[in-house]
């Protein structure tokens, strides 16, 4: 998949950005536009989580252009760490307002594509607002994905679900919490009535085959 298969302004706003795509975007690009369950093992600044994200926010764009994106939860980032889902939500931020200046640039109105944070640090005035209007993006961790699969309203909103990334799949695939979060996948999926696309992200996998066959 080349930069030439993005939406203009999402290839216009990569290139200003980064100039060209990283080996692991070159290989991730097609497989993850093709609906492949995708593990991504490469190095730390590599633009492997650039690489799980950057499709499904061009399919958003496209989506919302067209008028036919729903106000509801499409991807949904799990992160072991809750300090680094705040991160990914910051980063998330760069592309979608540098994506919204260029379609300004060329004369259209940018659709409202919206990310949020929920773990259990999350204010409850922030629930609240997610389930008034749901993001289209949301970053959680494990336990907090549990959580919600636990409660009507957060089943709800993650019914909707298309494509799921796991961060950091390495810290997860041999351990109680891995397993944990395997069967909370195995939840949505049902929840969902779809196969869901699944990203894994890390920069340590040892055995790869093993870390694929987690995910």
């Amino acid at each position: 998949m080349s930069l030439e298969s993005f939406h203009p302004a999402v290839r216009a706003w990569f290139e200003g950005a980064f100039g060209a795509p990283s080996e692991p975007q070159r290989a991730a690009f097609p497989a993850i536009a093709r609906g492949e369950s995708t593990l991504i093992a490469a190095p730390t600044g590599s633009g492997k989580t650039l690489a799980a994200f950057l499709v499904a926010i061009d399919d958003l764009v496209r989506r919302a252009l067209a008028d036919t994106l729903e106000d509801a939860v499409q991807v949904l980032y799990v992160s072991p760490l809750r300090a680094l889902s705040h991160d990914i939500h910051t980063n998330l931020e760069v592309p979608l307002a540098g994506i919204a200046a260029e379609l300004r640039a060329r004369g259209v109105e940018p659709p409202a594509i919206r990310s949020a944070v929920r773990t259990g640090d999350t204010p409850a005035l922030e629930r609240a607002w997610m389930k008034r209007l749901a993001p289209h993006i949301l970053v959680t961790t494990p336990e907090s994905l549990y959580v919600l699969l636990g409660s009507e309203s957060g089943r709800k909103m993650l019914s909707t679900t298309r494509s799921v990334i796991v961060d950091e799949v390495h810290a997860l695939a041999p351990n109680k919490r891995g397993s944990h979060l395997a069967l909370s996948l195995e939840r949505l999926e049902a929840l969902c009535q779809r196969r869901l696309l699944r990203i894994g992200l890390s920069a340590t996998q040892k055995p790869v085959d093993e870390v694929a066959r987690f995910l």
